[in-house]
């Protein structure tokens, strides 16, 4: 189980930030390798980094061998300007860094999708998760591990006032929400990697409270 190699894309978001925390706190990884536009601003002696924009990921030759492949790729609406935009990141780019990884020898996809994806849905967004969980799927990874978070809680970088409100109705409601309460990004970074070594074949879909009780597994 020692020496594994990672690959982690979207290091610089909510979750990926925390992703490569847990990754290079883990001494089961020997290397971790995270691929993006710009530094994490971190230093690590198992961390190597990557400058790739996610343009040119599909063309991406230089990746290295990894067992482990982690996306956290994702962005909104608001942030992409369009449906096209959002859909470069979140469907295109997506798939291209799963193609990487799967040419680089990965074995295991963990892919943070959102609670609701389904690509036949009439939502723009829910289809679109739908459809990068599909296509990586299809891919013949031997593990997929899709993890479908709620609305996510935790400190980000960039100023959200709606989603801000929303959390503090959410966590004051948490007890009434089900699987639909907020789940803390950590929690979705600590359940992904405790898949990555569940030994689960095939592609598996965890929704949101099953990844919060997966993170607080022994």
């Amino acid at each position: 189980m020692a020496g594994r190699r990672a690959l982690v894309a979207g290091g610089t978001g909510l979750v990926g930030g925390l992703l490569v925390q847990r990754l290079l706190e883990d001494a089961r990884y020997e290397q971790v390798h995270a691929v993006g536009r710009r530094p994490l601003g971190l230093t690590h002696p198992r961390l190597h980094e990557h400058m790739v924009v996610l343009d040119a990921l599909a063309a991406w030759k230089d990746c290295p061998a990894v067992d482990d492949a982690y996306c956290a790729l994702g962005t909104t609406l608001g942030k992409a300007g369009s449906r096209a935009l959002f859909r470069a990141v979140d469907l295109d780019a997506v798939v291209a860094f799963a193609r990487v990884a799967r040419a680089a020898g990965a074995q295991r996809f963990l892919l943070v999708s959102a609670l609701g994806a389904d690509a036949r849905s009439k939502m723009f967004y829910n289809r679109t998760k739908g459809e990068a969980e599909e296509a990586v799927a299809a891919l013949g990874f031997p593990e997929v591990h899709v993890v479908r978070p709620s609305l996510l809680d935790g400190p980000r970088r960039e100023s959200r006032p709606l989603e801000q409100l929303s959390l503090v109705v959410a966590r004051a409601a948490a007890p009434l929400l089900g699987h639909y309460r907020p789940i803390h990004a950590d929690d979705v970074a600590r359940a992904m990697v405790g898949y990555a070594f569940d030994g689960i074949p095939g592609v598996s879909v965890h929704e949101s409270d099953h990844a919060w009780e997966r993170a607080h597994r022994a």
